[in-house]
């Protein structure tokens, strides 16, 4: 995470100089085309870069509203991505439209076009890791943080969607994030990773179908059963075939480990390692190495990672 502060104390919500007890973070997103911080944080401090419409909320009323948070997340003037705590962590802000200003840490993440993988990545990345430490800094759980939209599902703000209609777009939502700050404070995040089964299947390997039912008792197509399959997952007596031999069909169907026939081992040793560094993703490291940051899923299977959360510092077996 990288942390930065300045306290917008020209906004009439620090000079109201109002305290509480957080209880809950609110992630907000900030529903603009802007990824920019200095668009929402000001004056430069020799990192945001220049906001030359002036229009940052650290004034009485931005845009003539009574709105500011504890915290915003976003681009910095060099590109990287970066936390700014922009409201002492005990003082109530103006964010919630609701009950929740009462009792809930909020900060928002600059949205941009909703298109960009990476972009998304890092800032989601960033928001985990500042939860987590909200979360300690004030003996929280993840069971504390909430989004808006979840907010005014339980009456306690106003009837804003955010972030539910940008997370989803990248297979995430508001339980993977949860998920992903409980694994920081040290526990799990409740899903078994894939792995090698005791009978010697593991993932990568080329199988070829024994059976004729899906693990949900479903009849498996003899096209299916006449072709070689890739396993994707492997979880107890369960597996997930995913691509074909030749790589022309994708099925992703779950099949029990005991109807499954190795055709060929994966090769666990042809592999690079890459260290991730900070501002690294998944997204990121798959482009570099891979060609495009599309094949992320293929470094999830080799890594055997249960979501898109890496931490500075983390091995990563890389495909030759």
């Amino acid at each position: 995470m990288d942390l930065h502060k300045l306290i917008l104390t020209e906004n009439a919500c620090y000079k109201a100089g109002q305290k509480i007890t957080p209880k809950g973070i609110m992630v907000h997103s900030t529903g603009a085309d802007n990824p920019w911080l200095k668009r929402y944080v000001g004056p430069d401090d020799g990192l945001l870069g220049v906001n030359r419409y002036n229009n940052h909320w650290n004034t009485y009323h931005p845009s003539g509203i009574e709105v500011c948070v504890h915290a915003f997340i976003g681009k910095l003037a060099d590109g990287s991505i970066a936390a700014y705590q922009t409201l002492p962590w005990d003082h109530r802000g103006w964010h919630a439209g609701g009950s929740a200003n009462d009792t809930h840490i909020g900060f928002e993440i600059c949205e941009d076009d909703l298109s960009d993988r990476d972009y998304f990545e890092k800032v989601y990345r960033e928001a985990v890791e500042l939860c987590a430490y909200l979360c300690k800094e004030f003996h929280l759980t993840e069971r504390d943080i909430i989004c808006h939209s979840e907010g005014h599902t339980l009456g306690i703000a106003s009837n804003h969607g955010d972030v539910m209609h940008w997370f989803p777009r990248f297979g995430k939502d508001m339980d993977t994030f949860r998920a992903e700050v409980k694994i920081l404070l040290g526990g799990t995040s409740g899903v078994e990773p894939a792995g090698i089964d005791e009978d010697g299947i593991s993932v990568g390997d080329l199988v070829r179908i024994t059976g004729t039912e899906y693990y949900d008792g479903g009849t498996i197509p003899a096209w299916v059963r006449n072709q070689n399959w890739y396993v994707r997952e492997v979880s107890g007596d369960r597996a997930v075939i995913d691509k074909n031999e030749s790589g022309t069909n994708n099925i992703m169907s779950a099949v029990r480990m005991c109807d499954l026939e190795a055709v060929r081992k994966a090769n666990h040793e042809d592999f690079i390692v890459h260290t991730v560094k900070k501002g690294d993703t998944l997204w990121g490291i798959a482009k570099k190495y891979l060609g495009s940051g599309s094949r992320y899923d293929e470094l999830k299977r080799l890594n055997d990672l249960d979501g898109d959360f890496i931490a500075v510092g983390q091995k990563l077996k890389i495909p030759n």
